[in-house]
């Protein structure tokens, strides 16, 4: 046998090799922008909403590196050219790309200290309060804007553990926003020393407002189209609800039941 015919069954052999290697080891390296919001998004790229876009790109046979930067700060380096998708982007929300269907939820609401002895039920219950909220929320949240002026006093900050300091500090009465997100800047605030207020107050949280969702923004329809059905197969077997309910239960000391159901 010559040299050239004992290559035939080598490379037959290697062809053979390459069939039985799994797709998803030559899947897509994808980078997705996300913004800084613990524990949706963690600064070393895990948490629950990252949690969620792993599992179904997974899925699709793509491999997900997140991007941190600061939230907003995502969406504008994405339409400046970065990345190959975008993450948290407001259903209907006008951005380059091709939007998918909505992915994922926030909880938006009301949160207190238990000694303050109020049940915020609704908006008009803020009437005479002095309220925080994050930056841009009387913009999302439907009815806030025209109830700020029943309240004491009414601020928006870009800085959410700041708004845990000033709840604990007994500066505000309420606090406006994601309960989970929240939760997270209390647990966060407890590993502090030398604080100026007891952050192992007990807090309360209220779901008044209706969710918030939101959805991915990739630069091809076929990664969309990817994502969206991958989505719905993670969604129909249970595999999403079942990210939800483990990363609300970490938080269920404030959370109770009022975080979409879970």
């Amino acid at each position: 046998m010559t040299a050239s015919t004992k290559t035939i069954p080598t490379l037959a052999a290697f062809a053979l090799v390459l069939a039985q290697v799994p797709a998803a080891a030559f899947a897509d390296e994808l980078t997705i922008l996300a913004g800084d919001l613990p524990p949706m998004f963690n600064a070393d790229g895990t948490g629950r909403e990252a949690e969620v876009i792993s599992t179904v790109m997974e899925r699709c046979g793509h491999s997900v590196t997140f991007e941190i930067q600061p939230f907003t700060r995502h969406w504008k380096s994405y339409a400046g050219g970065k990345g190959d998708g975008v993450a948290t982007v407001p259903v209907g929300m006008p951005l380059d790309g091709v939007q998918s269907e909505g992915y994922i939820q926030y909880q938006n609401g009301v949160s207190s200290l238990v000694s303050n002895g109020h049940d915020y039920s609704d908006l008009s219950a803020l009437s005479g309060q002095s309220v925080i909220a994050f930056m841009g929320a009387s913009d999302i949240i439907p009815g806030l804007k025209d109830a700020v002026g029943s309240f004491k006093s009414y601020k928006e900050v870009a800085d959410q553990i700041g708004q845990s300091r000033m709840i604990f500090g007994q500066r505000v009465d309420a606090v406006i926003g994601d309960g989970m997100i929240f939760a997270e800047y209390n647990r966060q605030l407890r590993e502090q020393s030398d604080l100026m207020f007891d952050p192992n107050q007990d807090v309360t949280f209220q779901a008044i407002f209706a969710p918030s969702d939101y959805a991915m923004n990739f630069r091809t329809e076929a990664l969309t189209a990817d994502f969206n059905r991958c989505y719905a197969e993670a969604k129909a077997d249970g595999a999403l609800d079942a990210i939800n309910k483990k990363w609300a239960e970490r938080y269920r000391e404030t959370l109770g039941t009022q975080y979409l159901g879970y």
